[in-house]
């Protein structure tokens, strides 16, 4: 009898193709770990698994040579959907630097006005994880850890970060949410939300 595969094994094998060979930005530690931190981060707030399955796949569609296409045929619409939902639209034809500031503040706009609960979450799981990886190389190597981005600014991430937390208002009661405005103000400076 051959085994049925989850959703969720499912996801995390694409996932792992299509982010063959990345590392996260200025290390060793190979890509697939943020997205399935993610998925842990998103299943400490729901039991749905397409959310979390989502979760896993989120960065396929930005950052690889997937498709929309690979995903609904694999996935199905609610799944590619949330995927969108957290994909940059990262502007290739101009430096990455020069599109930061637009595609994060598109990032924050979706999340006030479009974003439904389920969004919202995988938005904060992504956002969680990242902060949680900048977290620890601050206290590593301090505030050299900027020079590993596209925009180098520490208050510049600091302004998206704060604003995320502000557009996710409606998770505080949350602890995932909590940990997260709790590494904000640890990273970017006491700044009430």
């Amino acid at each position: 009898m051959e085994k049925v595969l989850t959703l969720f094994d499912s996801a995390i094998i694409f996932a792992t193709k299509a982010h063959s060979g990345m590392t996260r930005k200025g290390t060793n530690v190979p890509y697939i770990v943020h997205p399935i931190e993610a998925a842990a981060i998103v299943s400490a707030m729901t039991d749905d698994e397409e959310v979390i399955a989502a979760a896993v796949l989120h960065d396929v569609l930005e950052d690889t040579a997937a498709t929309e296409d690979d995903l609904l045929a694999r996935f199905g619409r609610r799944i590619t959907e949330l995927v969108i939902g957290e994909s940059e639209d990262k502007r290739r034809n101009f430096p990455a630097a020069l599109t930061w500031k637009i595609r994060k503040q598109e990032t924050i706009t979706f999340l006030e006005t479009e974003a439904d609960t389920d969004a919202k979450m995988l938005a904060l799981a992504d956002k969680l994880s990242n902060l949680r990886a900048i977290h620890r190389d601050v206290c590593i190597i301090g505030d050299a850890v900027w020079e590993r981005f596209n925009v180098k600014d520490k208050s510049m991430h600091g302004w998206m970060y704060r604003s995320i937390a502000r557009a996710l208002r409606e998770l505080k009661e949350h602890p995932t949410w909590q940990e997260y405005n709790h590494l904000v103000e640890v990273v970017f400076g006491d700044v009430s939300l």
